[in-house]
């Protein structure tokens, strides 16, 4: 892993992500390597040659820049963690993610986690002070093996969970995120994974497929290879049929637990 200390120039971006405003990443990369990340594309912009999950840009100023910058900002919704996680490991070092919290609980702003770390625990504190935050964590699998395959270098499920339960105990907004669908491979533990979904004690259900960017097909195939080689060829071949019984699927275990559900495709 390359990691570098950087300066940045800037921290609170303007987002294009539908009903969010701004968007902050302390870290330029992810350490969690995920097979099936979106935000490879980052590289056209950072001139990283390692691949991607192999480097790390640390915005080691980041909380002091949020102080100045904030105040010329009217008030929004805030997504933490739209290209990077901003509960990766190394955040346990650096503390970027706990220092621009504590900046944050001193306006207004609503702020958006996404992650799929438990390390967010570690910031219960400051998330009590915190009346407007909506918490979202990460799960594509049941199945553990699935997930070092798939998600590499990101906490266990089961961690993912537990931290849910927790967060939830402490009456703050939480949901989970399903997404990517991960073809042939999600919906044949489906029961299972939405019955450990439900026991986190969430409320909300977000559910995407995958994004197939063409920088992720040959990882994603080598991936597939390592479970089922005929995987590698039917992913490639999905319909909407596959999709729409999967819809109803969800829809009904939704329905009849009475947990809230949206489908972002």
């Amino acid at each position: 892993m390359k990691v570098s200390e950087i300066h940045c120039k800037s921290i609170l971006v303007k987002s294009r992500i539908d009903g969010i405003d701004y968007a902050i990443n302390p870290y330029i990369g992810c350490a969690h390597g995920c097979v099936y990340c979106y935000a490879k594309f980052m590289k056209r912009f950072t001139g990283h040659r390692e691949p991607w999950g192999r480097f790390l840009d640390i915005k080691i100023n980041a909380p002091e820049i949020l102080k100045r910058e904030i105040k010329k900002y009217k008030r929004g919704k805030i997504m933490m963690g739209t290209v990077t996680d901003p509960y990766q490991p190394i955040e346990e070092k650096y503390r970027l993610t706990r220092g621009l919290l504590r900046e944050l609980m001193h306006h207004s702003f609503h702020i958006h986690i996404q992650t799929k770390s438990a390390l967010i625990l570690r910031d219960l504190d400051i998330f009590k002070e915190m009346p407007h935050l909506e918490i979202g964590m990460t799960i594509t699998t049941y199945d553990e093996k699935i997930r070092r395959i798939f998600e590499p270098g990101a906490s266990s499920i089961k961690s993912r969970v537990s931290a849910l339960k927790e967060i939830s105990e402490k009456g703050i907004n939480a949901y989970v995120f399903l997404g990517p669908i991960l073809p042939y491979i999600t919906r044949k533990t489906l029961l299972p994974l939405l019955n450990m979904i439900l026991s986190s004690g969430i409320k909300y259900l977000y559910i995407d497929k995958m994004n197939y960017i063409k920088s992720n097909l040959w990882n994603l195939s080598k991936a597939f290879k390592q479970i089922d080689p005929k995987l590698t060829s039917l992913y490639l071949k999905l319909n909407n049929k596959y999709y729409n019984d999967l819809i109803l699927e969800i829809e009904h275990f939704c329905k009849d637990n009475g947990l809230e559900y949206q489908f972002c495709f």
